[in-house]
């Protein structure tokens, strides 16, 4: 088991709850809103991030670019 994937799962489980996507972290959803005016979300995740630069706009790219899916398979999106 890998346990960044299994907190990714989570992330996502509670994002959906909450009525996002099903696909994306509520950090990249709170980047995503920041960009509409709505930054309260952002301020805080990036906070609960501190030691980490810019943690929501970090993790919205990450899923744009697909980092966190095995790099066999992001291969194999792009070729499509």
């Amino acid at each position: 088991m890998k346990p960044l994937q299994v907190f990714i799962a989570l992330d996502q489980l509670a994002n959906t709850l909450l009525g996002g996507w099903a696909d994306e972290t509520l950090s990249s959803r709170a980047y995503r809103r920041s960009q509409k005016g709505k930054h309260g979300a952002r301020r805080i995740i990036d906070g609960l991030f501190f030691w980490q630069v810019e943690h929501c706009k970090n993790a919205y790219y990450s899923e744009i670019n697909r980092r966190q899916y095995p790099a066999d398979f992001r291969d194999r999106v792009r070729d499509l």
